[in-house]
């Protein structure tokens, strides 16, 4: 019979040892304090339970093991050359990206250099040629613009060179048809020439025709030493046209040669096509015609001659009534009674190729006058030649219409290459002899 215990009387330490041994313990809750709101302070627990063990952290692995290599800290040299390599990929990689941009840029450039080249090129290159002022005043708001007729007139650039500087009758034509009629108050063609080819002076006449049309402004053209043949075509079609004192003007024909005849040929030299022979004569004609018409070892046929004579009598024709045309004379006073003569200009006045003579400064001012111009604020300007730089895109170093004069070549002297020179078939309005310009 166990022990008795007084009602209400909490067992002593003995009992609760017994009894604890012969029951399982139970695990204990943590003692949740009760709010007492009417308490005046705070409670204490009469049964107070230990604290609640910590909880354990999640699982996590351990770390792997360093070696001991791993553990030490690196060399200076090892850190040193890390760094330097990383740097230098680093330079070596913004070189690479600063090489393709700065190659990109290089190709769109070369692109637009060569549309840039493929624009300014042939004709093109006008629109970077310099204007230089030859009479007036550089500050002059309004300007004529003077065109150069001088020297021998080809045809074109692709018919050679000859001796002497000229002028290519296309390259004018194509800068009388580049300008507006707010690029100028109007033309001036300088003329200085002998005459040259048929084509290439009408062209420059017909130039000047549409010039006129188009822009509905004048042209004039003002003679400073000679215009002869062909320049007397070029610029018959001028509103006005002055001679300087001291000028020729005329030469209204056609002339084919010259033929050479070379008779009893001893001998033939390869220095200058020199030949030795019993006799050798030049003929000039007005017309001629064959094949091989015009080579000098034997006669032309009548029906060679007839040829000629019709080709050179055509062209002839059209030339006298351009001028009758344009100048106001009677073709038959041209044909029967001026002929192809040359006359001063007091004397061309008076048959009608010109409308006066007057000095350069007089002409200038009365050219201004003329376009409505005050001439006190007007300059003639005059292209030149482009600068180097250009060159970058195709032009060349003369102002368009320029013919340049033959070069020596591998110490050896100039040689005349153009079509006047080497072809005497090729009817010419020209005056005077062609030594100087082909030999």
């Amino acid at each position: 019979m166990g022990p008795t215990t007084l009602a209400g009387k909490p067992p002593d330490r003995g009992d609760d040892v017994s009894q604890d041994s012969q029951q399982p313990q139970q695990p204990q809750q943590p003692h949740q304090p009760q709010q007492h709101p009417e308490a005046s302070g705070p409670q204490q627990d009469p049964h107070p339970q230990p604290a609640p063990r910590p909880m354990a952290p999640p699982y996590q692995p351990a770390p792997p093991s360093l070696s001991p290599m791993a553990l030490a800290k690196p060399a200076p040299f090892r850190r040193g050359f890390g760094l330097g390599a990383g740097a230098g990929l680093g330079f070596g990689g913004a070189m690479l990206v600063f090489s393709l941009l700065a190659s990109l840029l290089t190709g769109l450039m070369m692109m637009g250099f060569a549309g840039a080249a493929s624009t300014l090129s042939g004709s093109g290159q006008t629109a970077v040629e310099p204007l230089a002022t030859v009479w007036g005043k550089d500050t002059a708001t309004r300007k004529l613009r003077a065109i150069p007729v001088a020297g021998a007139i080809q045809t074109r650039a692709a018919d050679g060179f000859a001796l002497a500087e000229g002028t290519y009758g296309y390259e004018v034509a194509d800068v009388l048809d580049a300008l507006e009629a707010d690029d100028t108050d109007g033309v001036i063609l300088m003329m200085d020439t002998p005459g040259g080819t048929v084509t290439g002076s009408k062209a420059i006449a017909d130039a000047v025709d549409r010039y006129r049309e188009r822009t509905n402004k004048k042209v004039y053209a003002f003679v400073q030493g000679m215009s002869a043949s062909g320049g007397m075509y070029a610029m018959a079609g001028a509103d006005e046209i002055i001679a300087d004192h001291g000028t020729t003007v005329g030469s209204v024909g056609v002339i084919m040669g010259p033929l050479e005849r070379y008779r009893d040929v001893t001998g033939m030299g390869s220095i200058m096509g020199a030949v030795e022979a019993g006799s050798i004569t030049q003929e000039y004609i007005t017309a001629g015609k064959g094949k091989d018409a015009g080579q000098p070892f034997r006669d032309l046929t009548p029906e060679e001659r007839a040829n000629l004579t019709d080709i050179t009598n055509e062209m002839y024709d059209d030339f006298v009534n351009h001028v009758a045309t344009k100048r106001g004379i009677d073709r038959a006073v041209i044909v029967d009674q001026l002929g192809a003569g040359m006359f001063t200009g007091q004397k061309a006045k008076e048959v009608g190729y010109i409308d006066e003579v007057m000095g350069r400064d007089e002409a200038m001012r009365h050219f201004a006058t003329g376009a409505g111009l005050d001439p006190a604020d007007t300059k003639v300007v005059q292209a030149t030649a482009p600068g180097l730089w250009a060159s970058l895109f195709g032009v060349e170093a003369r102002p368009w219409g320029v013919a340049p004069a033959a070069q020596p070549v591998g110490g050896q002297p100039a040689r005349a290459t153009a079509q006047m020179c080497t072809d005497p078939t090729a009817p010419l309005v020209w005056h005077g002899p062609l030594v100087g310009v082909c030999s």
